[in-house]
């Protein structure tokens, strides 16, 4: 079993930025990981993705904002988010594609206007 712990969510006023940062605890490489988010009432939305090979993928609405990026000695992935917008504000999940697909708690982003 693999266990994602997500970091780094908080209150952050508009066009403000934050880090957050996944760690796997697993010493098997992972192909696959990702940043998802979901407010209430609504369906998780795929923000971010990225593979070892460091190819990376953004939702449109996040583009040229986000970054994701990842450490894959220590099997880290972070995602840096600048000038944020209150329509970002959500809970965050990591997830990485092993054993089927693993999902980290989630972590709180609010920005406030």
């Amino acid at each position: 079993q693999v266990w994602l712990v997500e970091s780094g969510g908080g209150l952050v006023e508009t066009g403000g930025s934050l880090t957050l940062s996944c760690a796997a605890s697993t010493t098997h490489s992972i192909n696959y990981m990702a940043w998802y988010r979901q407010t209430p009432g609504n369906e998780r939305e795929l923000i971010a993705s990225i593979t070892t090979g460091e190819i990376t993928n953004y939702a449109q609405s996040v583009k040229g904002r986000f970054t994701i990026s990842r450490d894959n000695t220590n099997r880290r992935v972070y995602l840096q988010m600048n000038s944020l917008k209150p329509e970002d504000t959500a809970v965050y999940y990591c997830y990485a594609k092993i054993y089927g697909g693993t999902w980290g708690q989630g972590t709180q982003v609010t920005v406030s206007s």
